[in-house]
């Protein structure tokens, strides 16, 4: 999914692909698949597709904060 260098967002929008995640979350996909392993980001199953829920996004971005002001 070519973004020319553009941060992407999808409004409304309800599960994201692991790609869509690491350019809303700007992350590497290594580490964004290191965090779905270690439970910290949460994915769900549609079909044989791993998805990230708009509200886990929410969450892990959340779990950062507060990570960030106990630092």
């Amino acid at each position: 999914m070519p973004t020319n260098g553009k941060t992407v967002h999808y409004p409304g929008q309800a599960l994201y692909d692991v790609d869509e995640t690491v350019i809303v979350l700007r992350l590497s996909r290594r580490y964004l698949y290191q965090e779905i392993r270690a439970g910290r980001l949460r994915t769900v199953k549609a079909g044989r597709a791993r998805r990230v829920p708009a509200d886990a996004i929410a969450e892990y971005v959340k779990l950062l904060e507060q990570e960030a002001q106990a630092a």
